[in-house]
Order: C-alpha cells, then sequence, then structure tokens
C-alpha cells in the first residue's frame, strides 16, 4: 500500500500545532525532527549517547513534522485544508517559520519503519531512562527503565515539555503518593510516577488509540497494579482526589483546568503542567494564582515552560 508522507517545515514553538492539524486530517502518527532536541540537553551527562546527529541535519533552521496519510479519493482536499492552517496559524501568535508543506510517496514498510531511527534510549532526570522496546540497554543499579513504544503518535519522552514533566514527578512522588495524569498519551508519565513509587496512578485521554497505547506500555512495564487507564476528557471521569495532577497538554487546556483542579488536589497537593510556550507562561501563571494555587516553580527548556503550583491547607478547607 503507498501512503503520502506530509512534511511541513516549522519552528519548535509551533511543532504542536502543527502536529494537531496533521492529526486533524487524519494521520496515524506523526515524525517530529526538531535539532533543538540535541541541542538543550547536549550538555548533559549520559544524554543522548545513542543519538545520530546527522538524522537531525534538517538543511533548515527550525524543526520538521511528518505525517502520514493514505491514498484516498479526498486526498487532494486534506492537503489544501492542511496548507490553509498552517498557514492560519501565526494569527494566533505562534511562529510557524517557513511554513512549507510538501508530499512523497512511500512504502508501507517505509512509513512503519522509518520514525523508529530517531528514537533512541534516553535518560532524563536522574534515574529514569526510557528505552524503546525493541533496542537493547545495559541499566546501572540505580535506573528506573520504562520500556515505550509510543505507536507512532503520542509522545517518546524526549519532548523537552514531557521531560520536565518527569523531572518534576522524580522530585515530588513518595510511596503513598497518588497521581491523576490528564493526557495520558502513551502513558509515559503514569509510568514514570508508579515507577518512582506511587502507589496508585490514573491516566487519562480522550484519544481511544491513545488509551489502547497506555494500556499497552503499562503492561510492558509491569505496571498494571498501580496504574489504572481511563478513556475520557480531562477530568470528566475523576471522582476522587489526588495528590499530584500532572498535565502535559497546552497552556489554554492548562487555564481551562485551573478553574477547577484545586477540587481535584488533597491539601498541598501539586499540579504540575507543561506544554506551555514561552509567550505564555504569565497567563498560565497568572489563571493558576487567581484559582487559588500557588505557583512553586517555573522551569525552561527550549522554547517550552513548565509550571508547579500548589494547593494550601487553607485554600482547600
Amino acid at each position: 500500500m503507498k501512503w503520502i508522507e506530509v512534511s511541513i517545515k516549522t519552528t519548535t514553538e509551533a511543532v504542536d500545532a502543527v502536529s494537531n492539524i496533521l492529526y486533524d486530517a487524519g494521520v496515524t502518527g506523526v515524525v517530529i525532527i526538531d535539532p533543538n532536541d540535541i541541542n538543550f540537553v547536549s550538555d548533559e551527562e549520559k544524554s543522548w549517547d545513542y543519538v545520530d546527529e546527522s538524522l537531525y541535519n534538517i538543511g533548515f533552521e527550525g524543526a520538521l513534522v511528518k505525517g502520514y496519510l493514505s491514498e484516498t479519493a479526498d486526498l487532494k482536499e486534506k492537503l489544501k485544508i492542511i496548507e490553509n492552517l498552517v498557514a492560519y496559524l501565526p494569527n494566533y501568535g505562534l511562529d510557524i517559520g517557513l511554513g512549507e508543506v510538501t508530499t512523497n510517496i512511500v512504502d508501507e514498510n517505509d512509513w512503519a519503519n522509518a520514525w523508529k531511527q530517531y528514537y533512541k534510549t534516553t535518560r532524563i532526570g536522574k534515574n529514569i531512562v526510557i528505552k524503546p522496546t525493541w533496542e537493547e540497554y545495559s541499566p546501572l543499579s540505580e535506573d528506573l527503565v520504562i520500556d515505550l513504544d509510543p505507536g507512532m503518535a503520542f509522545g517518546t519522552g524526549t519532548h523537552e515539555t514531557t521531560m520536565m514533566c518527569i523531572e518534576g514527578l522524580e522530585k515530588a512522588v513518595k510511596e503513598d503518593t497518588t497521581v491523576f495524569d490528564i493526557g495520558c498519551g502513551s502513558g509515559i508519565l503514569s509510568i514514570a510516577a508508579a515507577k518512582l513509587g506511587a502507589k496508585k496512578v490514573v491516566a487519562i485521554d480522550l484519544d481511544k488509540v491513545a488509551v489502547h497505547v497506555s494500556i499497552e506500555n503499562v503492561e510492558k512495564n509491569e505496571v498494571s497494579h498501580i496504574v489504572e487507564v481511563k478513556h475520557g476528557n480531562l477530568m470528566d471521569v475523576i471522582t476522587d482526589k489526588a495528590d499530584i495532577v500532572v498535565a502535559n497538554i497546552i497552556a489554554d487546556i492548562i487555564i481551562l483546568l485551573s478553574r477547577d483542579i484545586k477540587n481535584y488536589l488533597n491539601n498541598n497537593g501539586l499540579f504540575i503542567t507543561s506544554g506551555i510556550i514561552l509567550d505564555k507562561i504569565n497567563d498560565v501563571k497568572d489563571s493558576l494564582e487567581e484559582n487559588g494555587l500557588k505557583v512553586i516553580e517555573v522551569n525552561t527548556k527550549g522554547e517550552w515552560a513548565a509550571i508547579t503550583a500548589k494547593v494550601e491547607d487553607e485554600m482547600n478547607e
């Protein structure tokens, strides 16, 4: 079977928005090639030991996002919609860089496997190691290894936003911790929380395919007794409270969540958030504080920020 590879030249800032446009058009997976993924961790010990940097020589300054569409009768219409939506992104304040959309015909086998060359074993924080299921790795005694198959679409752990969430969890998770992972994708944050010692984790995603991928990854990592994966929209399927809510989504959704999030957090509970472009930091901070949370930490990597906020005793009574 033939597939159409859609390639979009853009910026790190616009990667998520461009990816969402491709998903909405019906792609079953994206490949993100971003030299910044190497640059911002180049000085970290033991990071990216296995990366072939030549793979990230994309020939222009920015990031490349690829998606795959089957050859259908409405293909030309879909491609036109993709072009128009990418061109419109600057109206939302996003720098799309070149914004160039090109296509290429690929065989199904090439489509299914080409992206894997960009996904290698990666160390995050002190002890978390993200390992593709098809790679070999000899762990150190202190390593907490997560075997992950992202199913081509749902997060490999190598994006800045995911890394910062994992680093936040590494600092916050204790043995008696309950964690809600909102927008779980591949389940990577839920698995990390479980590996770090959380007693209970609930992973939630609106995308049924993401739920399926998360369940598979949870089982591969033997944490099914800790992690429960649910299909639902944000907090709609949650009826109790957690010590930590982690959400690696986008700034606008975090602002929406902040209105009610303290109702789902225990006293002194933490809301760890990322997916926030730098220009949106103050908007997210203001929303959190307006809704009764105290911002205790702001971190940045590349073009992205992570914000941790806390529900204090008197605020949750």
